[in-house]
């Protein structure tokens, strides 16, 4: 029998970690190490595990290539990532072992080519932004943009429900763009608008309104360079709360006026305060993906997908690309030697598995069958 895929996850403990864990362990072929800087929420969450796992008390701050010694891949789910060092990229160049991580750092992102030089000649492969963007997104507009002449303009967005599990990492990785400029392109050209502006309902299919706002993240570089839109490529998020949702709108006032630097030192507070509302939501997150554009006979055409997680499934999202790309290094399909951003290694079909037995549903907007078909993708299938 082949020597099952050696796998060490930093970052276990927290709320993407221990769902990449959950589903990892049920991988066959696969032996999975859990790594934190705590070690007793380790021992809890591997009594909660069906399988037997290792243990490793690592500090992504701290970490050595020494460290790394003795597996296969390693993966970074800790975060944040937003101003965030590279000495687990470093340590795992050293310790000629795969990376891979669950990046939403624009810059992080952004800089991670310069580690493709490192990388080749160690004979690793070092993979960034293996989440919900730009994974999963890029997956979903590459079915929906298939044999397209032209690409108008692109939409993200990402709602939580308001029951969702928050992570310290999250919450100050929001802040720390807060009220910033946040370069975006928009009417054919880039522009800088205030991270956390752009205040509006959204509305979304079989979900209802939610708020949204302007979000920092690596999508929309990436979208320009990969789909290269001629009118606007944009990322929104929205907390289901409109008292939550409004009032980090308000709190990022001072930043815009110059009167705070960031809003990030006030992470813990603001995640207590998030606490005690959190009953007062739901539990349904979603998530959209909206293109306009020319189709392939000359019509313009617009196209939405739509991903509903109920049951507070919608921390699992992110996590489902690192779990597809787990199982391309498993089965001997991982990506060239060399620093890779997470697109076009995974369809959306390498998803659509996971998000069923997970109870998601998704589906197709009207105005996208053509897309659809062209593509080869079955609604059916993908819900």
């Amino acid at each position: 029998m082949a020597e099952p895929l050696k796998v060490l996850l930093v970052g276990a403990s927290g709320v993407f970690g221990s769902r990449l864990a959950e589903l990892t362990v049920k991988e066959p072929g696969v032996a999975l190490t859990l790594a934190a800087r705590n070690l007793g929420k380790l021992e809890a969450l591997a009594a909660r595990l069906p399988a037997r796992v290792g243990l490793a008390r690592i500090d992504r701050d701290k970490v050595k290539s020494v460290d790394l010694v003795g597996y296969d891949l390693v993966i970074d789910a800790a975060g944040p990532f937003q101003h965030s060092h590279t000495r687990l990229i470093d340590a795992a160049i050293g310790a000629r072992v795969d990376y891979l991580d669950l990046a939403d750092g624009r810059e992080f992102v952004a800089a991670f080519a310069r580690f493709d030089g490192p990388a080749r000649e160690a004979d690793i492969c070092a993979i960034t932004g293996a989440s919900s963007i730009p994974a999963l997104s890029h997956a979903v507009l590459d079915a929906m943009t298939a044999h397209w002449q032209a690409i108008d303009r692109l939409r993200i967005g990402i709602y939580p429900g308001n029951r969702a599990p928050r992570g310290r990492s999250v919450v100050e990785a929001i802040l720390s763009y807060v009220g910033k400029p946040v370069r975006v392109f928009r009417e054919g050209t880039w522009q800088e608008v205030p991270g956390w502006g752009g205040l509006h309902r959204e509305d979304i299919p079989r979900i209802g309104k939610r708020w949204a706002s302007v979000c920092d993240t690596p999508e929309q570089d990436l979208l320009v360079a990969r789909y290269k839109p001629r009118q606007s490529a944009e990322f929104f998020a929205g907390l289901e709360i409109g008292l939550l949702h409004l009032g980090l709108w308000l709190c990022s006032l001072p930043v815009r006026w110059g009167w705070l630097r960031s809003l990030r030192p006030f992470a813990w507070p603001m995640l207590k305060l998030a606490e005690l509302v959190r009953l007062a939501g739901s539990d349904r997150g979603a998530m959209t993906v909206r293109a306009e554009g020319i189709d392939g006979a000359g019509h313009e055409v617009t196209s939405r997908w739509t991903l509903r997680a109920d049951e507070n499934r919608g921390p699992y999202v992110p996590v489902l690309a690192a779990l597809g790309m787990i199982r391309r290094f498993r089965d001997g399909a991982a990506p060239e030697a060399g620093a890779h951003v997470c697109s076009g290694f995974l369809s959306l079909e390498d998803f659509a598995e996971d998000m069923r037995e997970l109870g998601m549903e998704s589906w197709w907007s009207e105005g996208s069958q053509l897309a659809d078909r062209r593509a080869g993708i079955d609604e059916r299938r993908v819900a």
